[in-house]
């Protein structure tokens, strides 16, 4: 039976049995135990479903995972560590040494980095573009190596919307899938997949979570692209596995060829797995997401409006504005709303922004983004530092932008406290 999004963000994932907990319980244990040599061996071998290490799987963690992979409309779900390690492996997972993806320039800091700089000593290529580029000159930029194409939902910091749709199209064209960090909007107000996209990503840690007690990230795919018709493109699903006895993804699991080789490969060799609390965390965070992204999106449409008239605001970037460059995008992709996050820009220097930040009053400084609380955030000074000035300009990061990561407080108390701050500018 198919559920709402608000049925499944309570009940989704965890099916509880006779006499066991409502609530997921933490299964904190490396371990799981076998009563024959032969049982072990079958889930070694992919024949068998089961727990055996954590490193691989946990039923805590799966739990979550199913949930999430229901939220998006995805087939599987694999959670990382890490927003970060999310990004990593949805690429790492279909790309090796020799190929080559494309990449909006928008996306986070940290993000533009690994595959900017990280991802280059692996091997692996990568070209930022425009999303505002025509089509022709983005599609230039594909190669016969070329294996995905990745953007944000909505780009972090700058608050720009991508066009799914759009950029999808452009993917299929060239055979090869798309991948969307789908962070700041939530499957509460985006679903990518319903519009094309393959492959969702998210820092788990933002929104989901929500109250930031929790690192992590989760990978979903869609189970629509089809590897087996560009197999030579993709070696890694669609020709044996030596490390497996042989076995060929594609062949062997169908629609989860993508996620069950992400999990008994690259996890088995590289583990940046969540820990079961963490996802135990997740959960709670998850079963409140379709309440807090209308407080949300409620509270920064205010702020932003009345950034917008202020004397000493330069510019608002926020979509959910009638004015705004990306509004009619984010209506078609977000109609119920976007996501808290506004960036905007002061009038004045660098010095002057950072003085306004410092006179916030329970306001918080924080890296973090995309919580409960109201926070802020000078992105050329913070999470993007290790950017030269030409980078910055192409991730869409001018020198005074400020990102406000507006909470769930009442919305007259953030729009008070930004005022007191201004006022001692």
């Amino acid at each position: 039976m198919k559920r709402n999004l608000e049925t499944i963000c309570i009940q989704g994932g965890w099916k509880p049995k006779k006499g066991e907990p409502q609530q997921l319980p933490i299964y904190q244990s490396t371990t799981f135990k076998y009563e024959t040599s032969e049982q072990m061996a079958r889930l070694f071998d992919l024949k068998d479903e089961g727990y055996f290490y954590t490193r691989l799987a946990n039923p805590t963690n799966d739990a979550v995972a199913k949930k999430i992979a229901a939220l998006e409309g995805g087939v599987g779900c694999v959670l990382t560590s890490s927003g970060q390690a999310a990004s990593f492996y949805a690429i790492f997972n279909i790309c090796q040494a020799g190929d080559h993806f494309i990449t909006s320039n928008n996306i986070y800091g940290g993000t533009f980095n690994l595959f900017g700089v990280t991802m280059k000593k692996l091997g692996i290529e990568c070209t930022f573009v425009d999303p505002e580029w025509d089509d022709a000159r983005i599609e230039a930029e594909f190669r016969p190596n070329t294996k995905c194409f990745f953007g944000e939902t909505i780009s972090n910091p700058g608050g720009c919307v991508f066009d799914i749709e759009r950029f999808a199209r452009m993917a299929h064209n060239h055979g090869v899938p798309l991948i969307v960090d789908n962070t700041f909007a939530t499957p509460i107000n985006c679903r990518p997949i319903e519009w094309g996209c393959d492959i969702v990503t998210h820092s788990t840690t933002k929104y989901m979570d929500g109250h930031a007690t929790q690192v992590g990230g989760a990978i979903i795919d869609s189970g629509n692209f089809d590897w087996e018709a560009h197999a030579e493109k993709f070696p890694g699903l669609c020709t044996p596995d030596e490390s497996y006895h042989g076995l060929t993804y594609t062949k062997a699991f169908g629609k989860m060829a993508y996620t069950t080789k992400l999990v008994s490969q690259l996890m088995r060799d590289l583990g940046s797995i969540p820990s079961p609390q963490n996802s135990f965390l997740l959960n709670l965070g998850l079963e409140t997401l379709h309440l807090r992204m209308p407080r949300h999106c409620e509270n920064a449409q205010k702020v932003a409006e009345w950034l917008e008239k202020h004397p000493k605001v330069s510019w608002v970037n926020y979509a959910g504005l009638p004015g705004n460059k990306y509004h009619a995008l984010a209506q078609k992709y977000m109609p119920n709303g976007t996501c808290g996050v506004i960036a905007f820009g002061l009038k004045g220097t660098r010095d002057e922004a950072i003085k306004f930040m410092d006179n916030l009053d329970f306001i918080s400084i924080v890296t973090h983004v995309a919580d409960a609380r109201t926070c802020v955030l000078h992105p050329a000074s913070h999470t993007h530092r290790q950017l030269s000035d030409e980078q910055l300009r192409e991730a869409g990061v001018a020198p005074d932008l400020v990102r406000l990561s507006v909470g769930i407080e009442n919305v007259n108390d953030i729009i008070a406290d930004l005022e007191q701050a201004m006022n001692k500018m």
